[in-house]
């Protein structure tokens, strides 16, 4: 046991210092952090089992790019998936993917699995899930495997501030990308055609 505490505080000193917490530190942002076994792919459901936390309160960042290549960070809910047409829709591109590892990680600077908004290697438009917004607090990477940083949810919308929308794959309503509102068109409702054996009035039969 006490080996245990021993390696799990040298963790907690190895990870303490990142491009993340200094950039917060710097701005003046308060937050928490939190250690955990990191697991590859596992990805935010093994650090929500991990941490008791709910996966829905585990924020993802992901970096994707359109199809000029030209790199974005969006982040979400882990229990939850983008809508790449409807981000791709709303920001004008024509497409929109997910770097691969190796580009994800020359665009942040991070290790894909310790992938932090926050201190980023280069500059890159942000766009955050607006419902994230709406929980009271919520853990985000701090820019290392196995190292997640609490913080108030409207904390961390101050920090991006890029624009955020409903990005959602499995509800999409509208999105607001850097705070412009773009709604989607209204389905078409068809006309209900009336059986070919229904009588009207006023017509012979």
């Amino acid at each position: 046991m006490e080996r245990y505490h021993s390696v799990m505080a040298n963790r907690e000193r190895r990870v303490s210092e990142t491009p993340a917490t200094q950039w917060l530190k710097r701005h003046g942002v308060t937050f928490t952090p939190h250690t955990y076994h990191y697991v590859d792919r596992g990805g935010t459901a093994e650090s929500s089992k991990q941490l008791g936390w709910p996966e829905h309160a585990v924020v993802k960042t992901l970096v994707m790019q359109n199809e000029k290549a030209e790199p974005l960070v969006v982040l979400m809910h882990g229990d939850c998936s983008v809508s790449t047409k409807a981000l791709a829709r709303a920001t004008g591109c024509k497409s929109i993917e997910p770097c691969s590892p190796v580009v994800a990680q020359r665009h942040s600077g991070y290790l894909v699995g310790g992938t932090s908004p926050f201190g980023l290697r280069k500059d890159m438009p942000i766009y955050l899930e607006a419902s994230i917004l709406e929980l009271e607090k919520i853990l985000i990477n701090g820019g290392g495997r196995g190292f997640l940083l609490g913080d108030h949810a409207a904390n961390i919308g101050g920090c991006v501030g890029r624009g955020y929308g409903e990005l959602c794959a499995s509800r999409v309503t509208h999105i607001a990308i850097r705070f412009k509102s773009v709604a989607p068109k209204p389905p078409r409702r068809r006309s209900p055609t009336p059986p070919s054996n229904t009588r009207h009035a006023g017509t012979s039969v």
